[in-house]
Order: structure tokens, then sequence, then C-alpha cells
């Protein structure tokens, strides 16, 4: 049996290791984002981009807090703190029949949060280029 998407994406972040996300990704996933403005379709994007959100969020104070998990889609409640910011986000995943994620979406809260992993992530993926 293959291992259900989630479990994947549980492992990926407990591991911090971004590597594991070309498998877990459709072709054609789509990352959204409050800190991106337009959706970013493709594997090859939306593993850049959610690599640059797991160099931003995960570190030793990251931990998801309440799970909902449905048939082909989840929502994962996150908390971490950042520069003494205390963050709270929601990742919303949905994943097709061969157990790949075809569109992951995050929420963020409070907005001093959503600037801070914006500068983050800004930084991030300008260094990747």
């Amino acid at each position: 049996m293959t291992e259900h998407p989630i479990a994947v994406w549980h492992r990926l972040v407990e591991e911090r290791n971004p590597r594991g996300l070309d498998a877990l990704l459709d072709a054609n996933a789509v990352f959204l984002s409050p800190v991106v403005h337009t959706p970013q379709r493709g594997r090859k994007l939306a593993a850049m981009y959610l690599a640059a959100a797991f160099q931003a969020l995960c570190n030793p104070t990251f931990r998801y807090v309440r799970e909902i998990v449905g048939s082909t889609d989840a929502m994962l409640e996150f908390e971490t703190e950042i520069e003494g910011v205390s963050v709270n986000g929601v990742d919303i995943i949905k994943w097709n029949e061969a157990g790949q994620i075809v569109e992951f979406k995050v929420m963020l809260r409070p907005l001093r949060a959503i600037n801070l992993i914006h500068q983050h992530m800004a930084a991030m993926l300008q260094a990747n280029q």
C-alpha cells in the first residue's frame, strides 16, 4: 500500500527535508500563498516555494496543532514563532488518486507574521536563483 500523502508530508516536515517534494507533488501542482500574489503552477515552482516555506517556517518551534483529513484533502493548522512573532497558519492540501498533491494553499495570521514570512521567503528565493 502506498503511504498516505499527509503521512509523507508530515515526515518531510519533521525531517525538514524538502527533497521529497518532487515525488509528492503532481506535475501540475499549484501552490497558493498569502505572500505570493499569483498561483505558482507546476511541480518545479510549487516545490521551490514549498522549500522556501520549509526554511522560513520549520524551526524547532514549528508544530501542527490540529488536523482535519478527508478522502482527497486535508486542513493542517500550525503554530510557530519567528523572531519573537507568533505565527498561526493553515495548510490546505488536496491530492489526486495517485496520492500526489495537486494543490497546496497556505493561510497565515496575523498580518505582522505575513509580512515577516514574506521577507524571509523573498530572501531565500532570491538566494536560490
